[in-house]
C-alpha cells in the first residue's frame, strides 16, 4: 500500500476534498442502491417491459446486450487495474518490447467478432418480428401535425385529432400542475386488445416520431412517406408516450395516448363513433345559431388555435400575427376562411381542412370575428365551409 500513500501525499488539500467528496458521494449511492427494491430500480433506470410480445424481445434483447457489456467491462477494467497494481514502476517492472505479435492480434480480432455474430442472432430475430406488419385486424393511419396526432381508422370512416389537454394554466405556472402534466389529451386513440393493429405513419408538415414504449413501438412520421408499425396489445388499460422527434417550438406539447379496450368494447366504441361521424355530418347541414358557434369555437380555439395565436388573440408577433382587430379577420370573410383552411405558404400558418371538421372550422372562424373585442356580428355556416371544402 506503499504506493498509495505515496500518491496521496502529492495531492493537494483542495484535491483531497474533491476526492473525499467523491468518495461520500459514491458510498451514500451504493448504499441507496442496495436498500431500494429491485422493482424500484427497474422502474426507474430500466427500459419498461410493456405489455407487448414484441417490447417483451425488445427488453430481453436489452438485457443480453447490457450483461454483455458489463462482463467485457469487468475483464478489461479487471487486466487494466491488475496490469497497473502488479506490474507497476514502483516494484521495478519493466515494459515488454514487443511488435507484430500474429497470436495476439487474432485473438483481439477474433474475440470482438465472436461477441458481434452472439449479439446478432437475436438482435436480427427481433428486428424481423418488429418489421413483419402483414395480415393486421386493423389499419390505423396516423398522421403528424404541429403541435397533434390525426388518427384515421381506416375502412372505418372515423377519423378524429388529438391534442394536448393540460391546461394552459398548469403550462404557464399559474396552477398546480396535474398527476400526467404534458401527458394528457382530448381525444385519445382508442385500441382492442388481442388484434394485431397496423400503424400507418406520415406527415402534413415536419418530422415527427410516434412512441408508445410500452408497445415497443418507435416510428418516424415524415412528410410525403408512409412508415409501417405493428402492435397486438395484451393488457387493457392506458398507454402514455410522446413525439420524439424535434418537430418545433411546441415539441413538447404533443403526447401520445392510447386506450386499450376488451374487443367486445372496442367493437361498441367503433360503432358510437361512426354515429358520431354521421351525426357530425348532419350538423354540417343545419343553420347554427351565433351563440353555439361562439360556445364550440371557444373550444376549438383553445386546443388548436391558442398554443400559437395565444388565448387571448394576442398572439406572438412576427411569427404568430395577433388577432385581436387584425384585418383579415374583422373584414374579408373570404380571406379568414381561406387562411384557415388552406394555411399560408411560407409561414407557421398551417392548412385545417384535413384536421378539423366544416363545424370546428365554422365555429373557429365565427369565434375569431366576435372574441376579444373584434365583435363584427358576422358568422359562417358550416354548410359554406362544407361546399367550399368539395370544390
Amino acid at each position: 500500500m506503499s504506493w498509495i500513500a505515496e500518491c496521496l501525499s502529492r495531492v493537494t488539500r483542495p484535491m483531497r476534498l474533491r476526492l473525499r467528496r467523491t468518495v461520500t458521494t459514491l458510498s451514500l449511492t451504493t448504499l441507496a442502491l442496495t436498500v431500494l427494491p429491485p422493482s424500484v430500480l427497474a422502474v426507474e433506470y430500466n427500459m419498461p417491459v410493456g405489455v407487448t410480445a414484441v417490447s417483451r424481445e425488445i427488453h430481453s434483447l436489452h438485457m443480453i446486450i447490457f450483461w454483455i457489456c458489463v462482463v467485457i467491462g469487468i475483464v478489461v477494467f479487471g487486466v487494466m487495474g491488475y496490469a497497473m497494481i502488479k506490474h507497476r514502476k514502483s516494484r521495478g517492472a519493466v515494459s515488454a518490447s514487443f511488435h507484430e505479435n500474429t497470436r495476439i492480434e487474432i485473438l483481439w480480432t477474433a474475440i470482438p467478432l465472436l461477441i458481434l455474430v452472439v449479439m446478432a442472432v437475436p438482435a436480427t430475430a427481433t428486428l424481423k418480428d418488429m418489421y413483419d406488419a402483414s395480415e393486421s385486424a386493423l389499419d390505423v393511419k396516423i398522421t403528424g401535425h404541429q403541435w397533434r396526432w390525426q388518427y384515421e381508422y381506416l375502412g372505418e370512416d372515423v377519423a378524429f385529432t388529438s391534442s394536448l389537454a393540460t391546461p394552459r394554466e398548469q403550462i404557464n405556472n399559474t396552477a398546480a400542475k396535474g398527476e400526467h402534466y404534458l401527458l394528457e389529451v382530448d381525444n385519445p386513440l382508442v385500441l382492442p386488445i388481442h388484434r394485431k393493429v397496423r400503424f400507418l405513419t406520415t406527415s402534413a408538415d415536419v418530422i415527427h416520431s410516434w412512441w408508445v414504449p410500452d408497445f415497443g413501438v418507435k416510428k418516424d412520421a415524415i412528410p410525403g412517406f408512409i412508415n409501417e408499425a405493428w402492435t397486438r396489445i395484451e393488457t387493457p388499460g392506458t398507454y402514455r408516450g410522446q413525439c420524439t422527434e424535434l418537430c418545433g417550438k411546441d415539441h413538447g406539447f404533443m403526447p401520445v395516448v392510447v386506450e386499450a379496450l376488451p374487443e367486445a368494447e372496442f367493437d361498441e366504441w367503433l360503432i358510437a363513433r361512426k354515429a358520431e361521424a354521421e351525426a357530425a355530418l348532419n350538423d354540417a347541414g343545419r343553420d347554427w345559431s351565433l351563440e353555439e358557434l361562439m360556445e364550440k369555437g371557444e373550444k376549438t380555439y383553445a386546443t388548436i388555435c391558442a398554443s400559437c395565436h395565444q388565448p387571448d388573440g394576442q398572439g406572438m408577433p412576427p411569427a404568430f400575427p395577433s388577432l385581436v382587430g387584425s384585418a383579415i379577420v374583422t373584414q374579408d370573410m373570404q380571406a379568414h376562411i381561406d387562411i384557415v383552411v388552406n394555411g399560408k405558404a411560407g409561414t407557421p400558418m398551417a392548412a385545417f381542412a384535413d384536421v378539423l371538421s366544416p363545424v370546428e372550422l365554422a365555429a373557429v372562424i365565427t369565434y375569431e370575428r366576435n372574441a376579444w373585442g373584434n365583435d363584427t356580428g358576422e358568422l359562417v355556416q358550416p354548410a359554406v365551409i362544407k361546399e367550399q371544402l368539395s370544390q
